[in-house]
């Protein structure tokens, strides 16, 4: 196969620039995925170059998948040799290799936002800070933004000029303290450890710049502090960083992305070569246009004007309604129109909006006309009660210092271990210098070294000897029979049953049986920790089930990387798109700016943008302003409809649906 059939003149350059640093401007639609999966190709089959010396990182575990896919099509079973994953994916392989180099065991655990959450909780508590005056939320973000920027507990310390910096300060560093007696990483320090382990151990650094010939990222735009140095590390040697993104679609600040690292990519390459991919092959040319005067009007950025062969197609339609009710009985009424005259199906259309509030008026419009839909970003599948539960069990017994974990599940099922046993076993661990499990393991050996009484003592005891017989069977099974074994010692399927939806529970307990059962062919540590693994690197749009025939209800930053031939943007009023609370700096404006044009170049064909003239905001119903953003959209390109009342009623209960006639 000839890599560069089917590819445009600028694609081919991308694809055929193999020496050095290449800066590749990809606007949406531009086929940048085709170009980095035919680069590759193209390396591999043509230049010869082995695919155990490329790398090429990826943002979402969605993309990876696609990636992976076209290139076993591509390359056949040799694409398995490639390394092809998120960054955070990466880097967590890398510290499960190398990690041991500062102190960090293999089998650690990743620590998601709700066990974040959990630990700083511990730490406020232990700290004796209100949590009630101290939001844990600020500090998980503020603990986040340190190590997206590459600092420290200590480093952090020589910044502080106020009390809540102090206190930000003492909390991030007990906070680290916990994680490492319970031997577990957060999502950032997957990052920021991998880079201080480069930093710290140059013999492994060298292993691995001479091992990646090629080094290709794509999303450079969202990219943070972190993610760019570990890029300069990773291909210091040989300098073929090949990046791939869009500074129009930079709409992450909020998670500490970077635009200025797309931005000044050739003053620290200065020898780049830049390839603009400015043909769109998505949307017509009325969305792309419209949505080209939404984001042009920013200062500071890369012209990249896209064009496209495809047809002007229908204008992009501006539909003004009287309240957020009306307007998404409008959505669900336009869906069922178009699904009707057979122009459309559900799984053809999605529904964006800024904010997760807004999803409520729209989904009780779908329940009500009968529409399928999928919410992406609902209560997930991994964070169920049931299915943490499990998932605890399984991560305490591949690491028996989580405590997090442990004290999810010490009393789950009921085994007699209160709140206020927990809390006094926790103060002595504490006063001990000792992890949880280290605590247990303590008591069972010395009951007179507890400070509890003798029934509570046998509680910890009890608990403790049912773990420790796991943790030496995860060795010697693979992790379908490990999960079995823990649902019958624990007693856990009972528990799940007992609850009034306990059937519901259990069958989502046996979703995840069949998702370990991907990972059971490697062996017993090695499978559990692969599950475990992919269990914690999981985000919201990975349960998006393109195969069902549902409408997507989605927020624009969710949206980044879809498509749909038809668009729904609701909410295009000022307050929601921009959002802010007051006067918005310039920075983030434009930013503002930069998530419409995303929204509205995921639209091939059709694209709606919806407003209100009331909304209930903040428990209030208030007036509203359109979007000013919209007032830049050229008149031609658009298809105003004045405000109208929506006639058509949700059908009775006793009649039969649209979907179901």
């Amino acid at each position: 196969m000839n890599m560069l059939d089917g590819l445009n003149p600028a694609q081919r350059v991308a694809v055929q620039t193999i020496e050095g640093p290449l800066l590749i401007l990809a606007g949406p639609g531009s086929g940048k995925t085709r170009v980095i999966t035919h680069r590759v190709a193209y390396l591999v089959n043509t230049c010869a170059v082995s695919p155990k010396r490329i790398m090429a990182v990826t943002f979402t575990n969605k993309a990876a998948r696609e990636m992976r896919e076209r290139l076993h099509g591509l390359l056949g079973r040799t694409a398995q040799d490639l390394s092809l994953g998120t960054f955070h994916a990466i880097c967590a392989g890398i510290l499960r290799r190398e990690g041991k180099a500062m102190g960090l065991t293999p089998s650690y655990v990743i620590y998601d936002e709700a066990d974040q959450l959990s630990l700083i909780k511990r730490c406020l508590q232990e700290l004796n800070l209100d949590p009630k005056r101290y939001a844990p939320k600020y500090f998980v973000s503020g603990i986040s933004a340190c190590k997206s920027q590459l600092i420290k507990p200590e480093d952090y310390a020589l910044c502080v000029n106020s009390y809540i910096e102090e206190l930000l300060q003492r909390v991030y560093r007990h906070y680290q303290m916990l994680l490492e007696q319970s031997q577990a990483l957060d999502f950032d320090d997957l990052l920021m450890r991998t880079y201080h382990l480069f930093d710290t151990h140059p013999e492994i650094l060298r292993r691995y710049q001479s091992r990646y010939l090629h080094l290709l990222i794509d999303e450079f735009q969202d990219t943070n502090a972190t993610q760019y140095a570990l890029a300069k590390q990773m291909g210091g040697k040989y300098r073929n960083i090949c990046v791939v993104g869009d500074p129009d679609q930079s709409i992450y600040s909020w998670r500490y992305a970077d635009l200025r690292n797309i931005l000044s990519f050739e003053k620290d390459f200065p020898e780049a070569r830049v390839v603009f991919l400015e043909q769109n092959y998505r949307s017509t040319m009325n969305i792309l246009e419209a949505a080209h005067t939404v984001v042009s009007i920013n200062e500071n950025r890369k012209e990249n004007r896209l064009w496209t062969d495809n047809a002007a197609g229908l204008p992009v339609r501006i539909a003004e309604t009287y309240s957020e009710a009306e307007e998404a009985q409008y959505v669900v009424s336009e869906i069922a129109t178009l699904s009707q005259q057979g122009e459309a199906r559900p799984v053809d259309c999605a529904v964006m909006y800024r904010t997760n509030a807004q999803s409520r008026a729209i989904e009780e419009a779908f329940v009500r006309y009968g529409l399928p839909y999928q919410l992406v970003g609902s209560v997930k599948f991994y964070e169920r009660r049931e299915v943490k539960d499990v998932l605890a069990y399984l991560r305490l017994i591949h690491n028996p210092y989580d405590s997090v974990s442990l004290m999810r599940i010490i009393n789950v099922p009921p085994r007699n271990i209160g709140q206020r046993t927990i809390d006094e076993f926790t103060q002595w661990a504490n006063s001990q210098a000792i992890a949880p499990y280290t605590g247990l393991e303590r008591l069972s050996t010395d009951r007179t070294v507890s400070p509890l009484s003798a029934r509570a003592t046998q509680a910890l005891i009890s608990f403790y000897e049912m773990i420790q017989p796991l943790v030496k069977k995860s060795t010697e099974v693979n992790v379908v029979d490990l999960l079995d074994t823990v649902l019958d010692v624990s007693g856990y399927k009972a528990h799940a049953l007992s609850f009034a939806d306990g059937e519901d529970r259990w069958e989502n307990i046996l979703e995840l049986r069949g998702i370990a059962a991907d990972h059971q062919q490697a062996g017993p540590t090695e499978s559990l920790s692969s599950f475990l693994e992919a269990v914690a690197l999981f985000t919201d749009v990975d349960e998006l089930d393109e195969r069902r025939d549902a409408v997507t209800l989605i927020t624009l930053h969710q949206a980044k990387g879809l498509e749909f031939p038809v668009v729904f943007i609701t909410g295009c009023e000022d307050g929601l798109i921009p959002l802010h609370w007051g006067t918005l700096e310039e920075t983030d404006l434009a930013e503002e700016r930069r998530l419409l044009f995303v929204g509205m170049t995921r639209a091939r064909h059709r694209l709606l943008l919806t407003h209100a003239r009331k909304r209930r905001r903040h428990g209030k119903l208030q007036k509203c302003q359109v979007s000013p953003f919209l007032a830049d959209i050229e008149k031609q390109l658009l298809d105003r409809l004045a405000h109208r009342a929506v006639k058509k009623r949700a059908p009775r209960r006793d009649q039969p649906t649209l979907f179901e006639l």
